[in-house]
């Protein structure tokens, strides 16, 4: 014996009612069982107490049709048909108490008759398997003497060739928008443009984005703001800030605003930049530089969506999504009791790590044409390379010895310079050439941090500095390094100290390290202000 089909459906009070003429009329229950193409082995057919005799003379109907279709009666009743509620929760335990035989049965819901709510509600519990069936639909006929048409819609989308590859080109869209456009080549980095537009699309939680400096960190989270404004994700502002430049007292009220009157030069009330990105996107770069109190803050409003302005006893409220960014590794900042682990585990929900520009090297000649084309957004002029010059400047930058430690600002500037230099709008190999040099001068001219000495030169002098032996001038160079970072003396102290302070062998760490940079006659506040002129310095 096959597969038996069963058609659940409600009972048309006026589409399907009787009289003398009935069958001059189409109606869509009688006519499901018309069809030769559709056999109806069983037909449950779900009617309140008052529509008792419309079901009888629909059974006596649907026999005469088709002789072989069972009709069952379910007895259903809705106070109001349009109370959204009530309909679906009628329904709702219908389905649950109905025994359904997947192994024997297939199952189609009727959707023409019942008022509009219920048949929302039964595409609703068709969608969420609670009716393990599909769709149809039944519609008048063209030609007099028809049954009518029906059409069976079934929910895996995917079955449908046209749709599926609609939405196949809308997710190319929306991946290749986050690109920029550029059609990368590298594996790996166009899965994780994939694994992001999903997660933007899909998911309110917060992103954490990490990646060396200028790999493009910052143009990733506007081009999400994009896309989930495009969706209607998101109707406010996109907000962006590096949390470097957030120092002292300030970084408060830049983040959460002030009342009027808070503190000195409070002058006016300040909405702060979570209560500008309200029903928006906040872009937190560089979050590792961020505070401990302004850490807690800003967790407790990804949880409650509240925060405290300063100087302010009500909450203000602030429908925000989040992106953060970061070079560093925030488990070692963890670690080192500059980052918040709670913070960390509400941001680590969706973290990315954006590829340098040296582990995808086969992405450079893409993104040099992208370069390119900025180039002439901007300026208006348009540049190209002469045969000879873009194969001589692809062979270096491709080449694994060349490091790109700048990554995509590295690019950017290379390409800049040779375009201002083009005459006529070609870059000839003289240019390339010229490039090259300045790149591989540049590039060995870096050495890494831990071996190099430009704190201590732009704090002490350059003479001052060479003259200290070694082994000193390395121990205060990362001293230097956590000072810099660090928001305050009590802080630096802390990160220098900490595992004294783990064994109860100092008791004041922000004392130990002014002794330590007095022997070199410096404050902190004077090494925080050279620092500051050295980095602002080209």
């Amino acid at each position: 014996m096959g597969r038996r089909t069963v058609v659940i459906g409600l009972v048309g009070t006026k589409l399907d009612i009787g009289g003398k003429r009935r069958w001059d009329r189409w109606r869509p229950t009688v006519s499901l069982c018309q069809h030769e193409d559709l056999v109806v082995d069983r037909l449950e057919l779900l009617a309140s107490r008052s529509s008792g005799r419309l079901v009888a003379q629909l059974a006596q109907d649907i026999r005469r049709v088709s002789p072989e279709t069972e009709v069952r009666p379910h007895r259903v009743e809705f106070d109001d048909p349009w109370d959204f509620a009530e309909v679906y929760g009628t329904l709702h335990d219908f389905a649950r108490g109905y025994s359904f035989r997947e192994d024997s049965e297939d199952y189609l819901v009727h959707m023409t008759t019942g008022t509009h709510v219920a048949q929302i509600c039964l595409f609703l519990l068709t969608e969420s398997r609670h009716f393990p069936a599909r769709l149809i639909q039944s519609s008048p006929p063209i030609e007099e003497d028809s049954a009518g048409r029906y059409a069976v819609i079934d929910l895996d989308l995917s079955r449908y060739d046209r749709l599926a590859e609609r939405f196949a080109a809308e997710k190319r869209s929306a991946v290749s928008f986050l690109k920029a456009g550029i059609e990368t080549r590298n594996a790996a980095f166009n899965h994780l443009m994939e694994e992001i537009e999903v997660v933007a699309l899909h998911s309110p939680e917060p992103l954490l984005l990490t990646g060396a400096t200028g790999v493009g960190k910052t143009n990733l989270a506007r081009r999400i703001y994009e896309l989930k404004s495009q969706r209607r994700l998101v109707t406010g502002a996109f907000v962006e800030v590096n949390c470097a430049t957030l120092r002292g007292d300030a970084a408060m009220s830049a983040l959460f605003g002030h009342k009027k009157g808070a503190f000195t030069g409070a002058v006016s009330d300040r909405t702060g930049l979570l209560g500008t990105a309200h029903e928006g996107l906040l872009f937190l770069d560089e979050i590792a530089n961020l505070g401990l109190d302004e850490q807690a803050m800003l967790l407790r409003a990804l949880e409650e969506k509240t925060f405290l302005p300063v100087g302010s006893d009500q909450p203000v409220r602030s429908d925000f999504g989040l992106i953060a960014g970061t070079n560093e590794n925030l488990d070692v900042a963890v670690a080192e009791g500059r980052f918040r682990e709670d913070l960390l585990a509400r941001l680590d929900t969706w973290s990315f790590r954006v590829p340098s520009l040296k582990d995808r090297r086969e992405d450079l000649e893409p993104n040099l044409t992208y370069e390119l084309s900025r180039w002439t957004e901007r300026t208006g002029r348009r540049v190209s390379f002469n045969k000879e010059a873009r194969r001589r400047f692809l062979e270096f930058a491709m080449a694994p010895d060349s490091p790109w430690h700048g990554n995509f600002r590295d690019l950017n500037a290379a390409v800049l310079r040779m375009a201002t230099f083009a005459a006529g709008g070609r870059i000839q190999e003289a240019h390339v050439a010229a490039e090259i040099q300045r790149l591989k001068s540049r590039w060995q001219g870096r050495r890494p941090r831990s071996q190099s000495s430009a704190r201590v030169e732009a704090v002490l002098g350059k003479d001052a500095g060479s003259d200290l032996d070694r082994f000193v001038a390395v121990q205060l160079e990362d001293v230097l390094a956590v000072c810099e970072e660090a928001r305050s003396l009590s802080e630096a102290g802390r990160r220098l100290f900490a595992a004294s302070r783990e064994k109860k062998r100092s008791s004041n760490d922000a004392d130990r390290l002014a002794k330590y940079l007095a022997k070199f006659d410096l404050t902190f506040s004077v090494v925080q202000e050279r620092l500051r002129q050295h980095l602002a310095t080209p």
